[in-house]
């Protein structure tokens, strides 16, 4: 089986993204006090960390951050043939009545965004849920849309988008766009 691969994002884009998240997340959450950002493991928690520091930059304040691992919740999980490999969660900070920015690195299935839910609410009662996704590639199963959309890329079977970046020690930020034959 061949693959071609395509780099459809590079590094400055993606720092492009994440500058361009963070003044319209700005602009659209006026009560900076209440306002948090989560990170869904792993691709996403990187992509959120970027975006609070750009945030806090923009603000000269700190900002609420957490990172969710939402493994066990998904609807998946008895169709896995290995055993899924469960990370870390950290929310240190009280969820209830705070405006949340969910970051994601794909949006495709909705599966992950669903699970993301059902897990944050396990840690309390939000005012507000609004979604960031690096990459939106279409095809969802779940009627769920982001807030904020880095790129779409629209895919078809047989298509992934893979995110590579510098905090999983690959050598520079990219997104590819990658076709098995």
């Amino acid at each position: 089986m061949n693959s071609a691969k395509r780099v459809v994002m590079k590094s400055k884009d993606i720092d492009r993204i994440m500058s361009r998240f963070a003044y319209e997340i700005l602009e659209r959450f006026p009560n900076r006090e209440n306002l948090a950002v989560v990170g869904i493991q792993t691709g996403g928690a990187h992509l959120a960390r970027r975006l609070v520091t750009k945030l806090e930059k923009l603000e000269n304040r700190t900002f609420d951050f957490g990172i969710l691992d939402i493994t066990l919740y998904r609807d998946d999980l008895a169709l896995e043939k290995n055993q899924p490999i469960v990370r870390k969660t950290d929310i240190p900070f009280q969820v209830n009545d705070k405006e949340i920015i969910l970051v994601d690195d794909v949006l495709y299935t909705g599966r992950t965004v669903r699970a993301a839910l059902d897990a944050l609410i396990d840690f309390g009662r939000p005012k507000r849920i609004a979604l960031a996704v690096l990459v939106d590639r279409g095809l969802r199963e779940f009627p769920i849309r982001p807030d904020f959309t880095g790129k779409e890329i629209q895919t078809i079977s047989g298509e992934t988008i893979v995110v590579k970046l510098t905090e999983e020690n690959e050598p520079v930020d990219q997104v590819m766009l990658i076709r098995e034959d």
